[in-house]
């Protein structure tokens, strides 16, 4: 009677546990609260699916139960059931109906596929926003048309679509919003399109969706969605930093020879942007490190000291003391919070 009782409560706790999983999360994260057109086709399509499903199992229970009560052997028989040997009628039923609801679904299915392959622009349509995307173990780098590069973040218009081109270095990357849409590979040497559309602005959390590596489930992004003339002010002020600036302000001014004899070569911190490493020409205005750590001093310096504390197999080399002195790296965090296009208020 102990034995039952303690699983009973084992069991009863994995059942809590596994009930309030869906309590947590960014609220962003999720594809059942879609938040553009692709996203809300997908839940569309996957409630006209739970509805076919949850029909298809009533009919089938109903039918079952009606069977059961029916014919079920009652007192006083002693014979063997009426023998049949099929029924021409039942056998075309339940292979119509069953074909009938798979073209419910079939349809729209393919339409919208269709619909979220296309790669260009409509001919009318202005000033349309391209993004290459390329998947690296385990960030995002984000080019631009305008010349500049993003990491980790990336930044797009509401209200209309943005298309983008996807990539990977390396080994097979997914490329995921789900607020926004459905997820599409990244697969090195091969050249992926999709499109997204933010119906209001907000920071929507993306996700690498395809195992990549033992660092796989921390190769998160931001989408960071903004009105139309917001979004023209920040590719223009990411355009504009075309060199890398030397600050003004001496206090930062160690910092930016450390970045400089340090991190330069994987870090590009204006302009196109690097292979090796994520782009920093906004680090200032970025709310997360890493694309998951919260963007504070302590988190930047241990980062920095040994990036494979918090992300196991990532290309980045550690800097200790040896290398990096404290006063030096106080100095380096302080030049990395310079860097920043939206004068220096982190996105929301």
């Amino acid at each position: 009677m102990k034995q039952v009782k303690a699983w009973s409560g084992r069991f009863g706790f994995l059942a809590v546990i596994f009930l309030l999983s869906g309590c947590f999360g960014n609220e962003n994260l999720s594809a059942l609260d879609p938040k553009g057109p692709q996203a809300q086709w997908i839940y569309d399509n996957m409630i006209l699916s739970l509805y076919i499903m949850a029909f298809v199992t009533l009919v089938v229970f109903a039918i079952f139960f009606y069977i059961i009560a029916k014919f079920r052997r009652k007192e006083g028989d002693n014979e063997y059931p009426k023998q049949v040997h099929g029924s021409t009628v039942l056998e075309i039923t339940w292979t119509v109906i069953p074909i009938l609801l798979l073209l419910v679904l079939f349809v729209p299915t393919i339409i919208g596929t269709f619909d979220f392959a296309e790669s260009q622009a409509p001919e009318d349509v202005e000033d349309a926003v391209y993004i290459d995307v390329t998947g690296h173990q385990y960030w995002w780098q984000f080019d631009y048309e305008e010349g500049f590069t993003a990491g980790q973040e990336v930044y797009i218009p509401t209200g209309e679509r943005v298309y983008f081109t996807l990539n990977a270095t390396d080994v097979i990357h997914s490329f995921w919003v789900p607020a926004l849409g459905g997820k599409i590979d990244t697969v090195p040497g091969i050249e992926n399109t999709l499109w997204l559309e933010a119906d209001e602005p907000g920071t929507y959390m993306g996700k690498c969706a395809e195992l990549c590596g033992p660092s796989h489930a921390l190769m998160d992004f931001k989408l960071i969605a903004l009105e139309r003339d917001d979004y023209d002010q920040w590719v223009e002020d990411m355009a504009a930093k075309a060199d890398v600036e030397q600050p003004e302000d001496s206090s930062v001014q160690q910092g930016y020879e450390v970045f400089q004899e340090n991190c330069i070569s994987c870090h590009a911190v204006s302009g196109p942007g690097s292979a090796s490493g994520p782009t920093l020409t906004n680090f200032g205005d970025r709310n997360t490190i890493a694309g998951y750590l919260d963007n504070t001093d302590e988190q930047l310096k241990a980062w920095i000291r040994n990036p494979d504390d918090f992300k196991q197999g990532n290309n980045m080399v550690p800097f200790p003391e040896s290398e990096i002195s404290e006063d030096e790296m106080d100095s380096l965090v302080a030049y990395l919070r310079s860097l920043n296009v939206r004068d220096g208020e982190n996105a929301e």
